[in-house]
């Protein structure tokens, strides 16, 4: 079940790749606003995962500016559309729950919008090795579920077929410690997509 509902998220991307980075390229919405939070506490120069990056606009280019960025993303349309406008970041096609960097490769991880299409019984593994492939003191930087939901299916996401799966805002939080992070701030932000959007749990945690 777990691998069907990737390929819907894989396959919805592929579909509404376009039109989904139209809806979503805005680099002065409230969500892009907080990668300020986490750009200034970084050293220029340093090394960011983008997990879920998605067509790279507006949040890995925004990294890249200051950073060496990796963005990873499930879909290989998304991945094609990042590496046109994103030309200065390293753009891999992969499950994210799948990396296999070496230990401590990353100054900072950052999801956007990417880990509520996960199914949520890989969420603590997904954050374990996150916390893994962080150097000592790395930050995430992340979106998560706000309701408790194992499987929501739209039939007509843009157009497509889409799926989600998340636990609730307490949950991760807890989740987030037990797996050794330390929770600097949570907020919830809106998404603002062409037609509107959800409200999303941001947290910004750093590594124990």
């Amino acid at each position: 079940m777990i691998v069907e509902h990737k390929k819907i998220v894989r396959e919805g991307y592929n579909a509404i790749a376009g039109e989904y980075l139209t809806a979503r390229n805005e680099s002065h919405s409230n969500d892009v606003e907080l990668l300020h939070e986490l750009i200034q506490r970084l050293p220029k120069g340093a090394k960011v995962l983008d997990a879920g990056c998605g067509a790279g606009v507006p949040v890995t280019r925004t990294l890249s500016q200051p950073f060496e960025v990796v963005g990873v993303d499930l879909s290989e349309e998304q991945i094609r559309l990042a590496r046109e406008l994103v030309p200065e970041a390293e753009f891999i096609c992969q499950d994210m729950t799948e990396l296999d960097f070496p230990d401590g490769s990353f100054d900072a991880i950052c999801s956007y919008y990417a880990i509520i299409h996960i199914p949520r019984e890989e969420h603590r593994n997904l954050l374990q090795n996150f916390h893994r492939m962080l150097k000592p003191g790395g930050l995430v930087l992340l979106s998560m579920g706000f309701s408790d939901s194992a499987v929501d299916i739209e039939e007509d996401f843009f157009g497509a077929r889409m799926y989600w799966s998340h636990f609730d805002v307490e949950t991760n939080l807890k989740m987030m410690e037990e797996c050794g992070f330390c929770v600097i701030w949570s907020d919830l932000v809106v998404e603002q997509l062409a037609f509107g959007g959800g409200r999303h749990p941001f947290v910004l945690a750093q590594k124990n």
